[in-house]
């Protein structure tokens, strides 16, 4: 065990981020951990610069030196060209896997849920947090979903080892693939392939809403969970809460050379500067880090002495319960208590120990060989609001021809022609699919009908090329 300090990259955040920092940095620091802070500075004052990213490029540098990022909260301006800065950092850096234990801490932390000990781990990369938006019409704006068999595969199989280091005995894949048959159903094809490699796990999956009501309900039930990115923010979120408070949980988001480690709550700028947040949160998230950088031993002691700290009922405002706790204090206050206490275990809630954690080290996803790909059609979108679906039709039919037919029209993904219903509401956003009655359709057909369309005076708003790989469909049947 090197005895050197590890260079790490601190950011204090905004809001109540300068205080939950002061207070962690303080309980490491006294717990002994081997680690040397520099400090960046990130989030609203850089944005209200003009850096609509929210970090200069002598904070890049430092993540890039140290590879290790302990991050306050930060606040992201509303509206504007501002993009979000933990969505940044986790594509720039390549931090694919986001870990997010959720555990009850009862009788001491309010909850529904005394047996609850959980953990989500999300996609943290791709799905519709690519940003990938656009104003195609006056009346419809769309947002790209992007899932890729590489990022399913890192993520997937991150979740089984995780499950194995850790004892964990089940993994469930939260999805919805009855809708989303191409994207979602790729994630849960990837996590069947995978899970055979670990029949040592028990593994189930579910559609994305009754999991997700589940958790919210039973969240004694499930052990890891693994599903893409908006999926797992969202019932991570949930999952905290009911844990006793969103406030107290931790993050980790991993990747092959970086990691980042922070509160899963926001900056909370109505509290800050008053010494009466919860640093638990960030904490939480530090002894994650110390983990990372392979200083268990202080990560164990630090986390078992929060949580004899629970259990003397010192406890912040937001946890605080007066049939429970037994003194309400301040965030230093609680930081110093955490101290006072470093050493012990809990005689009651169940001791942590972190023996067996280490970086998981996972094997580079391999690329099968390229399908036989074939281009066999078009979907071409068109603003269009001159009349009615079988007027539309009409018109794109004469500009149809042997090698590439128009084959229906959809209104929001709902087919309307042919023989749509007069009760589909309408916008001015119309997907109209063309496709070859063989395979191999020649490009120079495609740009020749795109041609016609300009020449007759329809507005393309954007264009779909419709692919096989292998013979095998690359583009979704529609509703109706």
């Amino acid at each position: 065990m090197s005895m050197q300090p590890v260079p790490i990259t601190i950011a204090n955040g905004d809001g109540i981020g300068p205080s939950i920092m002061q207070a962690t940095l303080h309980i490491l620091e006294a717990a002994g951990a081997r680690i040397a802070p520099e400090t960046i500075e990130i989030g609203e004052q850089v944005y209200l610069r003009g850096q609509t990213n929210g970090i200069d490029d002598s904070a890049w540098e430092s993540l890039r030196r140290t590879k290790v990022f302990l991050k306050a909260p930060i606040t992201t301006p509303q509206g504007g060209g501002y993009k979000s800065l933990n969505v940044s950092m986790r594509k720039a850096l390549g931090l694919y896997a986001n870990v997010r234990p959720c555990v009850a801490y009862s009788p001491f932390v309010d909850t529904k849920h005394p047996n609850m000990d959980l953990v989500i781990i999300r996609e943290n990369e791709e799905d519709l947090y690519a940003g990938i938006e656009h104003r195609q019409t006056e009346e419809v704006y769309q947002c790209l979903k992007l899932i890729t068999r590489p990022g399913c595969e890192r993520i997937v199989r991150y979740a089984f080892e995780y499950a194995r280091q850790q004892g964990r005995e089940r993994v469930t894949c939260m999805i919805k693939d009855n809708i989303m048959k191409l994207t979602d159903g790729l994630f849960h094809k990837v996590f069947k392939e995978i899970g055979e490699q670990y029949p040592d796990i028990e593994q189930d999956s579910m559609i994305i809403d009754i999991g997700a009501a589940r958790i919210a309900d039973t969240p004694e039930n499930f052990d890891v969970v693994v599903m893409p990115n908006l999926y797992g923010d969202i019932v991570s979120d949930v999952a905290a809460q009911i844990a006793g408070s969103v406030g107290m949980a931790g993050s980790a988001n991993i990747g092959d050379q970086c990691a980042m480690f922070e509160a899963i709550h926001g900056s909370a700028p109505d509290l800050a500067g008053q010494d009466v947040a919860n640093p638990s949160g960030l904490l939480h998230g530090a002894v994650q880090m110390l983990v990372h950088i392979g200083q268990a031993d202080v990560a164990e002691k630090v986390h078992n002495a929060w949580l004899c700290t629970l259990e003397d009922g010192i406890h912040t405002a937001d946890i605080y319960k007066q049939t429970v706790s037994k003194q309400k204090v301040g965030t230093m206050a609680f930081a110093d208590a955490v101290i006072a206490r470093l050493g012990k275990t809990p005689s009651l809630l169940s001791p942590v120990s972190y023996a067996q954690s280490t970086p998981l080290k996972l094997p580079t996803p391999v690329r099968k060989a390229p399908a036989q790909k074939a281009l066999v059609g078009i979907d071409i979108f068109l603003q269009w609001q001159q009349g009615e679906p079988a007027e539309l039709g009409q018109k794109l039919n004469a500009l149809s021809r042997e090698n590439i037919k128009l084959q229906l029209i959809t209104n929001r993904g709902v087919k309307v022609w042919p023989t749509g219903f007069p009760e589909t509401f309408c916008t001015d956003h119309w997907r109209c699919r063309f496709l070859s009655p063989t395979e191999n359709l020649d490009f120079a057909e495609v740009l020749a009908l795109q041609t016609r369309l300009h020449d007759a005076g329809f507005d393309v708003v954007k264009t779909e090329n419709l692919y096989t790989f292998d013979g095998e469909a690359g583009y979704a049947s529609v509703h109706g």
